[in-house]
């Protein structure tokens, strides 16, 4: 198995496993519980093959990644007695599958010899817009649009990619770290409460 149908699976499972718990957070039946799992785990990657004209869309000409949703969601609510902490585990989650698909949205674009700005974008993408779905069918703000250090993680990872790239490692390795260091940036951001600057507060500073 190539090591980006590992970080996809692996991406897929961990989105998968957010989506549940964020659901569950709010309460949902079973059914939104699955629904909510499969958009966060789906929903970049479709935004991503719409724009680069891949359609159907990988998960429609491929059941395997629907199985790979039910699974995980379904291993998420065995769960669930023991581990108490939702917002913990959502947490975790989401920002271990921010790495791995911010890495498989910027191999898409390196396979399609886009630009590295262009690769860099289709894995925020890739990365971000299943939560954005999610956040918004839950209605929650999206994280990407409020203060936390989200989508810079991915452009973060995804500069630190080509940066490595003019080494000589192979990709596996470049993936690995550029994956890495995704999760590592985002929950150092959540830990240390680091933050972009807000707008509205430099507004009620003006005379």
């Amino acid at each position: 198995m190539e090591s980006l149908t590992i970080i996809e699976i692996s991406g897929t499972v961990a989105f998968s496993i957010a989506g549940a718990f964020a659901a569950m957070e709010k309460r949902l039946d079973l059914f939104g519980i699955f629904i909510i799992a499969f958009v966060t785990a789906m929903g970049g990657g479709t935004l991503r093959d719409v724009l680069i004209g891949e359609v159907p869309v990988k998960w429609m000409l491929d059941l395997s990644s629907g199985f790979i949703v039910v699974l995980s969601t379904t291993a998420a609510l065995l769960f669930t007695r023991v581990l108490q902490n939702y917002h913990k585990i959502l947490l975790l989650f989401d920002s271990i599958g921010l790495g791995f698909f911010t890495v498989v949205g910027i191999q898409t674009g390196v396979s399609l010899e886009l630009h590295p700005i262009i690769c860099i974008a289709l894995g925020t993408i890739t990365a971000c817009f299943g939560g954005v779905i999610r956040d918004i069918l839950l209605n929650n703000i999206p994280l990407i649009f409020e203060k936390e250090i989200y989508a810079t993680a991915c452009i973060f990872g995804g500069a630190l990619f080509f940066l490595l790239r003019n080494v000589e490692f192979t990709y596996f390795p470049i993936e690995i770290i550029s994956l890495v260091s995704v999760v590592l940036f985002r929950l150092l951001a959540v830990k240390y409460d680091w933050q972009l600057p807000l707008l509205w507060r430099m507004e009620k500073q003006l005379p």
